[in-house]
């Protein structure tokens, strides 16, 4: 549990799932620069707008749960709306809003593919690690900011580059740049109604090169910001021809889906597979539902979750969980990820079942798995990758 200091008092916060081992904080330099500004010119508390305030892509809820509380405080009556891609920072903004004495009632919690508010009178803008995903939240955001909106960035230097800003001239209005503080950077947009930018270009598809076993030549559909939205990623493109063939019934989890092209390849090879798509990016579950439809129809069967790894599924109910696992959280490096979807996949497993991950040589995920399960098993690898198997005994 860290403190964050604001005008309206220290803020309680942690992220999603807490984890006692977790020393990663809620909130960096960057939440810290953009709300000092915010209180320094008066707007730090939404109700001192009138109308409506969206937080677009707050990581763990600490922009939300400041300007909620400090409405809150003044007593003001404008709205909060927090318009987020990941389940987990929606739940810690949640959680956070309580654990400060905000209740989440008080906060409209969106995600990115729900209709955002009709009118933004206050726009702020954590930017994404994905240019892509900021496109798309700023296409649509765009025809709910009028002339009178504020709109302000925030951001660490490295993830504020030259096409972040045009992106925002380009579909807002004109923009410009604060100096650095701690390695930190806001960003200010004017907006211009004069603008037409239109409608957003994503989702966009691909189709998928030959030799990669039963997805070969198939279409992938990726809404912005799921990993590799242009062409198929390495890893995967290595884990495709050497997926467990099995026939008849079984039940699949494609674990972290992302654009679901893993699970529909199983469903393509075996059809009377039950496949579960799930993801804690409501990107990315979009992405693989479309995916998946656009290659086996409209009606063939399959779950799309949304959700912490294995929420929603019973244990012992799986027969086989396919995994590439991420090893960022946002710009930090972390194996917690992994550690929580190996334990999460041999608790979903039958006696019997098996978990399949691909992974980088470097990671070590055969330590964490001969841990997780007594057994681990290299099935292939190449001088990048490597494909590891563990069996639930």
């Amino acid at each position: 549990m860290n403190h964050l200091p604001t005008s309206s008092g220290s803020l309680a916060l942690t992220r999603f799932p807490e984890d006692p081992r977790d020393q990663l904080r809620a909130w960096d330099a960057a939440d810290e620069y953009l709300l000092r500004h915010l209180e320094e010119n008066g707007t730090a508390a939404a109700g001192t707008v009138p109308g409506t305030t969206v937080v677009a892509g707050d990581r763990w809820g600490a922009l939300t749960t400041a300007l909620a509380g400090a409405a809150d405080t003044e007593g003001g009556a404008g709205e909060v709306a927090q318009i987020t891609d990941s389940f987990l920072g929606q739940e810690a903004t949640r959680a956070n809003l309580e654990r400060n004495g905000t209740g989440s009632g008080s906060v409209r919690l969106l995600s990115t593919q729900d209709a955002p508010p009709e009118r933004i009178d206050l726009l702020i803008v954590r930017v994404p690690k994905s240019l892509a995903l900021l496109e798309d939240q700023l296409h649509r955001l765009a025809p709910a900011v009028h002339a009178g909106t504020v709109v302000v960035g925030t951001g660490m230097v490295k993830e504020i580059h030259t096409s972040t800003l045009k992106l925002f001239e380009q579909i807002i209005g004109p923009t410009k740049t604060s100096l650095a503080v701690k390695k930190a950077r806001l960003i200010f947009c004017t907006p211009d109604p004069s603008l037409t930018p239109g409608p957003s270009p994503w989702p966009r598809s691909y189709e998928l090169p030959s030799g990669i076993g039963a997805a070969s030549g198939r279409t992938v559909v990726n809404h912005a910001g799921v990993f590799c939205a242009e062409r198929l990623d390495i890893g995967t493109r290595f884990f495709l021809p050497h997926l467990p063939q099995h026939e008849g019934p079984q039940r699949v989890v494609d674990l972290g889906c992302g654009n679901g092209v893993v699970g529909t390849a199983v469903a393509l090879a075996n059809p009377r597979a039950e496949v579960v798509f799930t993801d804690e990016s409501f990107q990315a579950v979009a992405s693989a539902e479309a995916t998946f439809r656009k290659n086996l129809g409209p009606d063939a069967p399959a779950e799309f979750r949304i959700g912490d790894t294995f929420a929603g599924v019973e244990p012992g109910s799986v027969d086989l969980v396919l995994n590439n696992p991420p090893f960022h959280t946002h710009q930090a490096t972390s194996d917690q990820t992994s550690r929580r979807m190996f334990r999460g996949a041999r608790e979903a497993l039958r006696t019997g079942g098996e978990l399949w991950v691909v992974g980088n040589r470097h990671l070590s995920y055969h330590v964490m798995l001969q841990r997780t399960f007594g057994n681990c098993r290299v099935v292939t690898s190449d001088p990048k990758f490597v494909i590891l198997r563990a069996v639930k005994r």
